[in-house]
């Protein structure tokens, strides 16, 4: 295979998306990364200064019309079905949707957790998502045709005595995943989720800030580093591709080993 074949397995040139969350951090990442690849990105996040000022990156560096900004909050099925329709009218179609965006409401042991704080916990980060794939996939399978990822988190996978409540919600994200598999494959549609392990972002701060912690996540993970927000993009793109298409119902796991363990 040539160079030029293996760059057209992940070009996403004529493909639109949209990414939740993606004002900063990972989100902001893989929108860079889709862009890059050639993809016209919504940017999403709840404050709109913030979307229009990644949006305005982007079309200085790659050209104007690559990136529009769509402020929208997880916690609104209207705006939500706003960030979809804007979509659509500016960008013809939505071929790939990135839930990315999610809370985690509550830091510490699951009995000091609030009934009030489980349910945002659950509504923003799984029926949030279960909402933004309901708009799009119509679309996407009348095509047949479209990429839908959901960011996840290894904790979905493991047990802790501080996150417990956003660890469910990434589980059940699996979960989702693999039913809209099912659901949606028929069509050429296909549904996977990434599994970040602790990543240098504001909204894992808490996990890594303090030195004693982030010695404890270097001696758990065997590459000795937690990861950067770039070392995510990439399974974006994959994923989005068709590099990836005959991946579906899959959760990509990039943690640089820790959930195979390591001694501490």
């Amino acid at each position: 295979m040539t160079k030029d074949n293996v760059m057209k397995l992940f070009d996403l040139t004529g493909k639109s998306a949209i990414v939740t969350g993606s004002s900063r951090g990972i989100g902001k990442a893989i929108a860079e990364a889709l862009a890059e690849a050639g993809a016209r990105v919504v940017i999403s996040s709840r404050q709109q200064q913030d979307c229009d000022a990644v949006a305005a990156a982007i079309n200085q560096r790659l050209g104007e019309g690559r990136a529009i900004a769509i402020a929208a909050s997880l916690s609104s099925k209207e705006t939500l079905a706003a960030l979809v329709a804007h979509t659509n009218q500016a960008f013809g179609a939505i071929d790939i949707l990135v839930c990315n965006a999610a809370s985690n409401p509550h830091y510490g042991p699951m009995a000091s957790i609030s009934d009030a704080q489980f349910r945002k916990a659950f509504d923003n980060n799984v029926l949030a998502n279960h909402w933004l794939i309901s708009m799009v996939a119509p679309g996407m399978t009348a095509r047949k045709d479209g990429a839908i990822i959901l960011v996840s988190s290894i904790g979905g996978f493991r047990g802790s005595r501080m996150i417990g409540a956003y660890n469910i919600t990434k589980a059940a994200d699996f979960q989702l995943v693999r039913n809209l598999a099912l659901e949606y494959g028929p069509a050429n549609v296909r549904v996977n989720a990434i599994a970040p392990g602790v990543i240098r972002t504001d909204f894992a701060r808490t996990l890594y800030e303090a030195p004693e912690r982030a010695e404890v996540l270097n001696r758990a993970t065997p590459l000795g580093r937690i990861g950067e927000p770039g070392e995510i993009a990439g399974a974006a793109v994959f994923l989005a591709s068709r590099a990836g298409a005959y991946v579906n119902g899959h959760s990509l796991v990039i943690d640089g080993g820790m959930t195979i363990g390591a001694e501490c």
